[in-house]
């Protein structure tokens, strides 16, 4: 490949738990063709499951990187545009897997998500590391070419996750007296390729927002977890009685539920929501959660009979514990919902199905399934920029840990538990910043600790 040099370590694309960076003076062609044969040369895999967004310049690295793969020796499987649990269908069993995103960053973005088999992510930690030496070295031996398959699977995904759904569910939905109403916001992003398929499929009434293909962003980001991005979903559903609301993100990998009201569902809910739900058919099952999760998510899955099991943030870390302990389902605050039942990875389209069929079920609105869970405070994330992360969480420990009836967890930086309230502060894995959350019992106890955390984690900042 031609084009201009650059450093591999130079620009920092190489994540925790992907490769993304800005195009053209991050990323390029030249970079994308070297990773494709390093990604081949690590795993010495005979095929890769290649998809794509809608980005502007994903044709451009999907050719790199396509070239890359087949001078490496690799068939390539050329799924086109998807989204990434589309991508997670087509990988599992197949020996690799490469999405093309960014995910929810801004249009002059782009990256890899990549896998080994049946969709194992490839993160820091078991490969994107030696990925980067390797691509860096740049010493390839000439092999046969390998060819590129083209394959569409986005009607049988579709039907795959349909015949997920519960039956009884189903039939109920077509005898409702009015139609059960969703309104979607994708973002003009890979949510528009698979989501209003899935509810015209159903019989729903479907209210599109933003489902033009255009990951130039024209109407607001693709991140739903910026509660202002959700404020026209939220008053589409209200003036239209849906039932509720989606707001997916860039590769419709996360989700956002908005109830009738047009309340904002936070995840850590929805995650006790629908744990619950499946205690009611896999009773004593291990349900994960991750560790800034509202106490209710515990509880809940307790009370309903099952194992909780809180968990590292970070979509690697998750998979391979659901993995290990054998879980049916996890939920993450950021939006990511994973399920045994779709290998081990994440579904938004599995997660409104599950959705709908506890409100089937319950015969109840979202905001009244959700309103029992609302029983504590929270302080939401808070990020501080810091000097040195480590010895600030030490300085923590010293203050807060050695307290009467403290419990303490490092799963995930520092975890300290009082019983009426607690804290998580855990290290960014790619800046110098801090992340606290606190829960509490009462407003009051929740407002007085984040004024007095903020205070000590502020002092001595950069």
């Amino acid at each position: 490949m031609g084009g201009h040099q650059i450093g591999l370590n130079k620009m920092g694309i190489f994540k925790a738990y992907d490769i993304r960076g800005v195009y053209p003076s991050e990323l390029n062609e030249e970079i994308a063709y070297k990773i494709g044969r390093a990604f081949v040369s690590f795993l010495h895999c005979k095929e890769v499951v290649v998809g794509r967004d809608a980005r502007s310049c994903s044709p451009q690295l999907f050719e790199a990187l396509a070239d890359g793969i087949t001078d490496e020796g690799s068939d390539m499987i050329d799924i086109g545009l998807s989204t990434t649990p589309m991508l997670y269908y087509a990988g599992h069993g197949r020996e690799a897997a490469i999405m093309i995103t960014a995910s929810h960053n801004p249009k002059d973005h782009n990256g890899f998500k990549m896998c080994r088999r049946d969709s194992i992510p490839v993160s820091g930690d078991t490969g994107i590391k030696e990925i980067e030496s390797l691509a860096g070295k740049n010493m390839f031996s000439k092999k046969t070419k390998g060819k590129i398959i083209k394959k569409d699977i986005l009607d049988e995904y579709i039907d795959f996750n349909l015949g997920l759904m519960d039956r009884m569910a189903k039939d109920k939905l077509k005898r409702l007296p009015k139609k059960f109403t969703v309104v979607l916001d994708a973002a003009n992003a890979m949510g528009s390729l698979d989501h209003p398929k899935v509810y015209e499929k159903l019989g729903c009434r479907l209210i599109k927002l933003y489902c033009d293909l255009d990951m130039t962003f024209p109407n607001h980001e693709a991140n739903p977890l910026k509660h202002e991005t959700l404020a026209v979903l939220q008053k589409t559903v209200v003036e239209n009685k849906a039932d509720f609301g989606v707001a997916v993100d860039g590769d419709a990998d996360r989700c956002v539920l908005v109830d009738e009201k047009g309340g904002i569902v936070s995840a850590d809910l929805l995650t006790a929501l629908i744990g619950k739900h499946i205690m009611e058919k896999h009773p004593a099952a291990k349900i994960l959660f991750d560790l800034r999760s509202s106490m209710a998510v515990k509880e809940t899955i307790e009370k309903a009979g099952g194992k909780a099991i809180m968990c590292r943030v970070g979509h690697a870390f998750i998979k391979k514990q659901m993995k290990e302990e054998d879980a049916l389902f996890a939920g993450e605050l950021s939006g990511h919902f994973y399920y045994k039942e779709h290998f081990t990875t994440e579904s938004t389209i599995l997660t409104v199905l599950k959705a709908i069929e506890i409100m089937l079920e319950e015969n109840k609105p979202l905001s009244e399934l959700i309103k029992p869970l609302r029983k504590y405070y929270q302080s939401g994330e808070i990020n501080f920029a810091v000097k040195d992360k480590e010895a600030k969480i030490n300085e923590l420990e010293q203050l807060f840990g050695r307290q009467k009836n403290a419990e303490v967890s490092h799963l995930d930086g520092i975890s300290i538990d009082f019983g009426g309230w607690r804290l998580n502060v855990r290290p960014s894995n790619t800046e110098s910043l801090l992340r606290l959350n606190i829960e509490a019992k009462t407003k009051e106890k929740m407002e007085e600790m984040k004024e007095k955390l903020s205070s000590i984690l502020s002092k001595g900042a950069p």
